[in-house]
């Protein structure tokens, strides 16, 4: 299928971002046929490259790398000279959108803020993805994924009192910032075909943190009172003989009654009988629960609970995840041959569209591995524009 052919087809995105938030974004404009030019640093590139060890050509290769890079072309520019920041001014005459995820202020002292940029290309669109916003008493502070579940709130909540405040451990807010920002631009896109002007695009950690918690909020902010969906009374993850699954008490008109049954133990509905009391009483119903599951492996109890319609599921390792039938059938691993890593699998998109097959039509590149391509292609354009 043509590059044309796909939803952002003859879209070019000159691409600063680095690490996770802005190339998980970056990552998806290019799986959705846009031409990324991914701005690095000569000799290092990407702070991504350099997480492994000492710098060698596997290393700034790595799968880290490798995971969030694929449909980028990538340019080394130094962006400190005057011909490198020469170079990003004429490929940005040249584009659509101009990706960062630097702290609020740097691209404008770098001379890539939007107000100059936009002189030079009126349509452009210019998406910043930052710790806590462009303003604020925050705006100048490192952002970074941990400190957003801290500052959020996020990581305040626990299952129980008793369990220890710790960190997520996925980059939760890295890519939930990185799809808002793919919002923003896609968004951004629409709104110059109504008005044939660009605009800023803003995203952060802490905005998308706080988003993410909106019922939480809503309910905080109307009763003061704290929801947290981990710590329902029928709700937990219980060991088993041989693993652990999770149980959600919930959604059913008497959870407790079918859960006793599931557990072939006495109905404890009668005695707590409403969510206040089962809160109440969560430390016992929990204990009661947890001494019966660990006395049978977990294929006996989901089979059973299952049988009650209630939900559950094994606590698997992502290794068990990966190999899982479900996800081959739903297309999320895709396989490349990278000439440095060699043969790998990377996560595909979770965007599924029928008339668009998402793939990868650009391996995660070598630091600079198109740069003359991309420069002699924009001394041709430059050279016809001219002409013209």
């Amino acid at each position: 299928m043509s590059e044309q052919c796909t939803p952002l087809g003859g879209i070019r995105v000159i691409d600063f971002t680095q690490v996770m938030l802005g190339p998980c974004a970056t990552q998806m404009l290019g799986d959705f046929g846009a031409d990324v030019i991914k701005i690095e640093r000569p000799g290092t590139g990407d702070l991504s490259r350099n997480f492994f060890g000492e710098p060698s050509e596997e290393a700034m290769n790595n799968a880290v790398f490798a995971s969030l890079n694929r449909n980028k072309r990538s340019v080394t520019i130094d962006t400190k000279s005057e011909e490198g920041r020469q170079q990003v001014l004429d490929l940005v005459r040249t584009a659509d959108v101009v990706t960062d995820n630097f702290r609020a202020g740097v691209m404008d002292r770098l001379g890539f803020g939007y107000e100059a940029l936009s002189k030079i290309n009126p349509r452009i669109i210019c998406a910043s993805g930052t710790g806590y916003g462009p303003t604020g008493p925050y705006a100048h502070k490192g952002g970074q994924d941990v400190l957003a579940q801290a500052m959020s709130g996020v990581m305040e909540k626990t299952q129980d009192p008793s369990i220890p405040m710790s960190i997520y451990p996925t980059t939760l807010c890295d890519y939930s910032a990185g799809m808002h920002l793919v919002q923003g631009i896609l968004a951004a896109l629409l709104m110059r075909e109504k008005t044939g002007r660009g605009q800023q695009v803003g995203v952060s950690l802490y905005d998308s943190m706080i988003a993410m918690q909106m019922q939480e909020a809503a309910q905080w902010s109307k009763h003061s009172e704290v929801l947290n969906w981990a710590a329902m009374p029928l709700t937990g993850v219980f060991d088993t003989t041989d693993g652990a699954i999770v149980v959600v008490g919930a959604f059913k008109v008497n959870p407790l009654q079918d859960i006793c049954a599931a557990l072939e133990i006495g109905d404890l509905s009668p005695e707590y009988p409403t969510l206040d009391v089962q809160r109440a009483n969560k430390p016992f119903l929990q204990q009661t629960f947890r001494d019966q599951i660990l006395t049978k492996p977990s294929a006996h109890w989901l089979e059973r609970l299952e049988a009650q319609d209630l939900l559950c599921a094994p606590v698997r390792s992502l290794g068990e995840a990966l190999e899982d039938e479900q996800t081959e059938i739903n297309g999320m691993l895709w396989q490349i041959d990278h000439p440095v890593l060699g043969k790998m699998a990377v996560i595909g998109s979770p965007v599924h569209l029928s008339e668009v097959p998402m793939q990868v039509h650009r391996l995660p590149p070598r630091l600079g591995e198109h740069t003359d391509e991309v420069l002699q292609d924009l001394a041709t354009r430059l050279r016809t524009e001219a002409a013209e």
